[in-house]
């Protein structure tokens, strides 16, 4: 979808069953401002190994959301994983915890939300469940459903939106 309005977005479509804002406490990071596609999930704490897993893999235009538990010990994402998962055509990622290498990050073609920054890794031991619904900033996200993300925020619904 280019040209991407969540507030657009929000008034055609808020009275549809299942559309979900997600609470305002995301900062932007990566190189693009707006980004949206179907839902991949990732579950997991203080460990990213799921993350790359999963980003290894084609995007096809998907965003990946990361239930990492709202940690703010250490990243879940960085720019090696980021500068991948562009490369894999994934749209964006969602992080409900924290990213690291943020200069970088800005510089990279995908759209990258996160509760803060942090400089230290996450472990990586393998931990975590993949493609399952997590719950976060008082939002449902099942994979298959759709994201929509810009400067004004971001939405979530079961179904595809339009602009029409």
């Amino acid at each position: 979808m280019q040209n991407i309005s969540t507030a657009d977005l929000s008034d055609r479509h808020s009275d549809k069953a299942g559309v979900r804002v997600l609470a305002p406490i995301f900062r932007a990071y990566g190189g693009r401002s707006a980004f949206a596609g179907a839902i991949a999930t990732v579950k997991c704490f203080e460990d990213n190994s799921l993350v790359r897993a999963a980003l290894e893999t084609p995007g096809e235009g998907r965003v990946l959301v990361v239930d990492g538990g709202g940690s703010l010990n250490c990243a879940l994402l960085g720019d090696i994983l980021a500068e991948m998962a562009s490369e894999n055509a994934w749209s964006g990622v969602v992080v409900h915890g924290c990213v690291r290498d943020t200069e970088a990050l800005a510089q990279i073609d995908l759209g990258v939300r996160a509760l803060a920054s942090h400089p230290l890794k996450s472990v990586k031991r393998g931990l975590g469940e993949r493609d399952v619904r997590v719950d976060f900033g008082g939002a449902e996200f099942k994979p298959g459903d759709y994201l929509y993300a810009d400067a004004d925020g971001v939405l979530v619904s079961p179904v595809e939106l339009t602009m029409d």
